[in-house]
């Protein structure tokens, strides 16, 4: 008798993908994300791209205003891309755990040399489950701690958009199918090093501008040139915000290295079992 050759296949085992596309930013998503990502440029970088000559400097009291405003474009990249990838109820509750995760973590150690987890929880994330998911991760995970630590303000805003560029950026690493293990987990150390310092960079430039006649050594001064407030802006990193995001940058590498091939086997376990890239087909009944 001739054995069907099926019959003595053995399976392929598969490997999950490295970074699954949980929330997928289609043309719509992809245009209000540019959008939303040159207003915040703008707002963060306005003190090295308007000349000493321009009026900008005298309406500081209009900042609320611009915030207000980038907060409604957050909220619209978020609405399109949900909209846009038909997000299911999977994919929403792994949002909203990790997010509430996040949430939870901001606090521990606030205050406290920058002592911040959630970072480590994030760059993890967005490498698991994709840029789409990762910015829309960033923000709700900022909004959400916002409200339960009391944070809300004009600053908000800003955090968000930084955070989901953060979050963001682990999904688009350019690493290497076969780069699992020791060799991905040092990657997203490093990665997480370096954008816990941009981080600090970009929500350093968002308050800056603001300090006046408080600090005028390192205060923005908005009759001079791009090479003078540059110095400036780097000498008031290091007075105030150095020894924080290093703190931040050395406990995202940390807990990286020692939580980060749990958490990522984890999560790549969750999302494999959720299969959020699955196509749903419907048959007709048999008769």
């Amino acid at each position: 008798m001739t054995r069907d050759p099926l019959m003595t296949r053995t399976p392929v085992p598969t490997r999950t993908p490295l970074t699954t596309r949980a929330v997928r930013l289609g043309p719509r998503s992809l245009l209000t994300l540019a959008l939303v990502s040159a207003v915040g440029v703008a707002a963060f970088g306005w003190p090295f791209l308007a000349p000493p000559t321009s009026q900008v400097g005298i309406h500081t009291q209009d900042a609320p205003w611009l915030f207000a405003g980038l907060l409604v474009l957050l909220v619209a990249v978020v609405a399109a891309a949900i909209a846009e990838s038909g997000l299911g109820p999977k994919a929403v509750a792994m949002l909203g755990v990790l997010a509430a995760t996040g949430a939870a973590l901001r606090p521990i150690g606030a205050g406290t040399a920058g002592i911040e987890p959630m970072f480590f929880l994030m760059v993890l994330s967005g490498r698991v489950l994709g840029p789409g998911f990762g910015f829309v991760l960033g923000n709700v995970t900022m909004f959400a701690s916002a409200l339960l630590t009391g944070g809300v303000g004009p600053w908000m805003p800003f955090q968000m958009l930084a955070m989901g560029w953060f979050t963001m950026g682990a999904g688009l690493l350019p690493v290497p199918a076969r780069a699992r293990g020791r060799t991905e987990v040092r990657l997203l150390a490093a990665y997480g090093f370096f954008a816990a310092f941009a981080y600090g960079t970009v929500m350093n430039m968002a308050g800056w501008p603001f300090l006046g006649a408080l600090a005028s050594d390192i205060a923005f001064d908005p009759h001079a040139g791009v090479p003078a407030n540059l110095a400036r802006f780097l000498a008031y990193c290091v007075a105030t915000s150095l020894g924080w995001d290093l703190g931040r940058a050395v406990v995202t590498v940390v807990l990286t290295l020692t939580l980060g091939p749990a958490l990522l086997r984890a999560l790549r376990r969750a999302t494999r079992r959720a299969a959020f890239e699955a196509q749903v087909t419907f048959e007709a009944p048999g008769r």
